[in-house]
């Protein structure tokens, strides 16, 4: 039963249950990659880790394959796995 004034729920073409397609995927949606190495500390209290990522085939085929060194706020260890926003910078390496 339809109430007045809200539409049935018959029409499957408004509601898909379809897996998203790299076609239909976000852009902007965040990539996964894997911490292969902690490199170490930095910051001026030490607050941050450094750390190299490899990027995940699953949400970016384009970027599988390929390392950053990126900068961590908060715990992480080899073998966790981040999500990034942003994948074209690269921190500066640790003196």
């Amino acid at each position: 039963l339809a109430q007045a004034g809200r539409p049935s729920q018959q029409n499957s073409s408004t509601t898909s249950c379809a897996p998203p397609t790299l076609a239909t995927m976000d852009s902007n949606a965040p990539k996964l990659a894997k911490v292969e190495k902690v490199l170490g500390r930095t910051g001026s209290r030490g607050g941050v880790i450094q750390v190299r990522v490899q990027f995940m085939y699953e949400t970016a085929p384009e970027l599988a394959g390929r390392s950053l060194i990126r900068n961590v706020k908060g715990p992480v260890r080899e073998g966790d796995i981040l999500a990034l926003l942003e994948t074209e910078r690269e921190a500066r390496r640790l003196r």
